[in-house]
């Protein structure tokens, strides 16, 4: 689907939302392990999420309500669990998300985790930043993350290619 920030890439799977990726992104499946494309007209999950994304993306909405379905260890699931406490607008450093996980010293793992989020925007992990408030990595490119907090805290941004 087209966005502010542009094309973003859903995937579902087993009735659920299993990714969302921006152009380039950096941990991207290959494209030919998302299945057959699917017009969102044609999948409740996909129209869903769509619709959502649409309403996020013009300021209308700031929470999701969308069935989500991701792969990953024990340790990456707890961590993006985590990620969708972070209200919007705001940020954690990964110290801070590290300590809510219970595991203070873990935050080189939690950064891990956090980059191999497959659900951008939706589980928010571009609302994690390092200790000192600076933009760290960010899947789909620290332009995109600098746009999204941006965008969150309400400044007016132009759109992204």
């Amino acid at each position: 689907m087209d966005s502010p920030i542009g094309p973003l890439t859903l995937v579902t799977r087993a009735g659920g939302l299993a990714g969302l990726y921006m152009t380039q992104h950096r941990h991207m499946p290959p494209e030919e392990t998302f299945g057959l494309r699917v017009d969102a007209a044609h999948s409740p999950v996909l129209a869903r999420t769509a619709e959502q994304l649409t309403a996020y993306f013009a300021g209308d909405t700031a929470a999701f309500n969308i069935d989500l379905s991701t792969s990953g260890t024990p340790f990456q699931r707890r961590v993006w669990a985590a990620l969708l406490d972070i209200p919007y607008g705001e940020t954690v450093s990964y110290g801070e998300l590290a300590a809510a996980l219970g595991q203070p010293t873990a935050s080189r793992a939690v950064g891990l985790a956090n980059g191999k989020n497959p659900i951008s925007i939706i589980v928010p992990c571009h609302r994690v930043v390092g200790a000192d408030g600076s933009m760290t990595g960010y899947g789909g490119g620290l332009e995109r993350k600098r746009w999204l907090l941006s965008f969150e805290r309400g400044a007016h941004q132009p759109l992204l290619g």
